[in-house]
């Protein structure tokens, strides 16, 4: 729960979150954020912003619900150093969070080492023999 839930509705603040986050983590954004206001949907569902950025890591998702003083957040990654800790803090400090559910699932735990075939750039360069 938040202690200002009106920052949620505030799509510029999201916009934000969603650009500079990632890169302060080391992350590297392949597509500008998006952000949209969604409407209510029923009664558990009274609407908010939503927001998403793909990063060359995964992505990044943010969903608000300002009139319950709500948000949850998803950050998809297969980067083995990432400092959960760091950008919990980040994010809290963002949305003025107090109290918090944090939940760490390890990922890509068998991800390959090495490329089963070239890499393109390695093709292009054999192309010309």
């Amino acid at each position: 729960m938040l202690d200002s839930p009106a920052r949620l509705a505030g799509r510029a603040l999201l916009s934000r979150v969603l650009d500079t986050n990632p890169r302060s983590i080391g992350m590297h954004l392949i597509c500008a954020p998006v952000v949209v206001e969604v409407g209510p949907r029923n009664r558990k569902d009274p609407g908010g912003l939503s927001g998403f950025v793909m990063i060359a890591e995964s992505h990044l998702s943010l969903h608000t619900f300002p009139a319950r003083g709500f948000i949850t957040i998803d950050l998809y990654t297969c980067q083995n150093d990432l400092d959960a800790r760091h950008l919990t803090r980040l994010l809290c400090e963002a949305f003025d969070m107090r109290d918090i559910d944090s939940y760490l699932q390890p990922r890509g735990q068998r991800y390959p080492a090495h490329d089963r075939q070239p890499r393109r750039a390695e093709m292009a360069d054999q192309s010309w023999r």
